[in-house]
């Protein structure tokens, strides 16, 4: 599913290279359920943008599937991350003058779905993670619990074969990153590759598989179940 080869990123950082990512390898077989932890500035962050192709490496080799993700114009990466890849985030990425209906239809827009099926669809997903009589809500209309669960139908709706989260329950109370865990773990068991970075340990036991990063390398790969 996932295999990454000697993977290096740096950034500038005034006159000087801060490194990211050292020499990274890592593969993630379709079907697991990874959380990724580390200390702030220990490449966590780095690792999911390169793994959603939202940035690239300086070096080394990133395999999604069969297809080795390289020098991609915008357009084509665009297209990989909305067959592919679903992402969820912290702070949500709702857009705030559109219902929630709207929101998770969204990435069946850019497929040119017509709006019925679209709509019928988010319908569908938004019932799927208990919020169907909210569908014509906006975000400021809802609960951050209530919010992370639009965004997650907004990932699964185009059924990826990847999903990536950045600190899905860190803005949560305990209840409600219950429930957001629920979701992923049913959707693995349904058969996605889920991919999440946390800080919280007891979310991280939760998945089937931890990896720690320090300074941009893995130090510990921890099979859990």
């Amino acid at each position: 599913m996932i295999e990454l080869s000697n993977i290096a990123k740096s950034y500038a950082m005034g006159e000087h290279q801060v490194r990211a990512l050292v020499d990274t390898n890592l593969f993630i077989g379709a079907g697991d359920f990874v959380a990724i932890q580390g200390s702030s500035g220990s490449g966590k962050s780095t690792l999911l943008n390169i793994l959603g192709i939202l940035d690239t490496p300086d070096s080394g080799t990133y395999k999604l599937g069969t297809d080795v993700i390289a020098n991609l114009s915008a357009r084509e990466a665009a297209r990989y991350r909305n067959l592919y890849i679903g992402f969820v985030f912290q702070s949500f990425n709702l857009i705030h003058h559109k219902t929630a209906l709207d929101n998770v239809a969204l990435p069946l827009y850019y497929q040119n779905v017509s709006r019925r099926k679209r709509n019928k669809i988010a319908m569908e997903y938004l019932e799927q993670v208990g919020l169907g009589e909210r569908a014509m809500h906006k975000p400021s209309e809802l609960s951050g619990g209530q919010s992370q669960r639009v965004a997650i139908a907004r990932a699964l709706i185009t059924q990826p074969a990847l999903l990536l989260a950045d600190e899905p329950t860190g803005a949560l109370d305990t209840q409600t990153s219950e429930q957001i865990m629920s979701l992923f773990t049913e959707v693995n068991r349904q058969g996605m590759t889920v991919v999440l970075v946390t800080h919280e340990s007891d979310i991280a036991a939760q998945t089937k598989r931890i990896i720690q990063l320090r300074d941009g390398d893995v130090i510990r790969d921890e099979r859990l179940r």
